[in-house]
């Protein structure tokens, strides 16, 4: 059986890092700020602002909430994420998603300064970090898949990594993050056809799937040797939640996999505090 990596040991240790961090801004004066802008009352948006919120205290920033009403038009939305760039004691912004269908989300989404743009949602932010910008951030969940992979040593450079599914959300990002690491990757999604799926994730050192379905990947699809990672965020019919992996099944035979829930969605705010924390640093140099 594959040794089950979670996501709290990784959180953890980034959090860590950045309490440590954090006496070097409390000494120019600074505390990095978080702005939370949620549109309505999604309970699902609420519990990701609370969980945001207590692992701000946790880690020593500051968050200040921007709650607009479900009904706001998009100019007066654009205007509260103006202000917040033009704010210098706010130096990162989280909108959460999705946005009511009144609204044109891209054109919300654009309206965030790339400096502050903590999870890469804006089309100036994901052009930065596809060249490499050094000012660029990765959107939080993929980037968490990648530290899963470092905190528990599994080495990428030369590895064979399959990444399925394509969003420029998970997908992508987390295929440029593996090539950066010198990984050779391979992207499988929706028309990849079933054989063909099966052979490529044979042949890999790392599968991370993040195609949004259950049993995208099956016991059949794995060999021993390998490491799993699990994005997927899916509900059976029990209404248990689960990943896009068969855990049980996978997990009697690859080295390592990400259990879900208590995988990579439980290191996401941590990435997402990392962010903020190098966010501020940019903007005080």
């Amino acid at each position: 059986m594959g040794r089950i990596l979670k996501g709290i040991d990784v959180a953890n240790a980034i959090d860590e890092e950045l309490v440590s961090k954090m006496t070097s801004f409390y000494e120019k004066n600074t505390v990095p700020t978080l702005a939370i802008v949620r549109v309505g009352d999604n309970p699902s948006d609420i519990a990701y602002e609370n969980g945001a919120v207590k692992k701000a205290k946790k880690v020593g920033v500051q968050t200040e909430k921007f709650t607009c009403d479900g009904k706001i038009e998009q100019d007066d939305l654009i205007a509260v994420l103006n202000a917040i760039n033009d704010d210098p004691k706010i130096h990162g912004v989280l909108l959460l998603q999705p946005l009511p269908a009144h609204l044109d989300a891209d054109a919300v989404k654009n309206a965030i300064s790339p400096e502050k743009d903590l999870d890469c949602v804006s089309e100036s932010s994901l052009a930065m970090f596809l060249i490499g910008s050094k000012n660029s951030f990765a959107p939080c969940t993929a980037e968490g898949c990648l530290e899963i992979l470092k905190h528990n040593d599994i080495p990428l450079a030369g590895k064979n990594v399959v990444v399925i599914g394509r969003s420029l959300v998970i997908g992508r990002p987390a295929a440029l993050l593996m090539l950066r690491e010198n990984a050779t990757v391979t992207i499988c999604h929706s028309r990849t056809p079933a054989e063909e799926m099966k052979k490529k994730c044979l042949d890999a050192d790392i599968i991370i799937s993040a195609a949004g379905h259950i049993n995208t990947v099956t016991a059949e699809m794995v060999r021993p040797g390998q490491t799993v990672i699990d994005v997927g965020i899916n509900f059976n019919e029990e209404g248990k939640m689960v990943g896009d992996v068969d855990f049980d099944n996978v997990w009697e035979t690859v080295d390592a996999i990400t259990p879900v829930p208590r995988g990579v969605g439980s290191v996401t705010t941590s990435v997402l505090m990392k962010h903020l924390a190098d966010a501020a640093e940019n903007q005080i140099k």
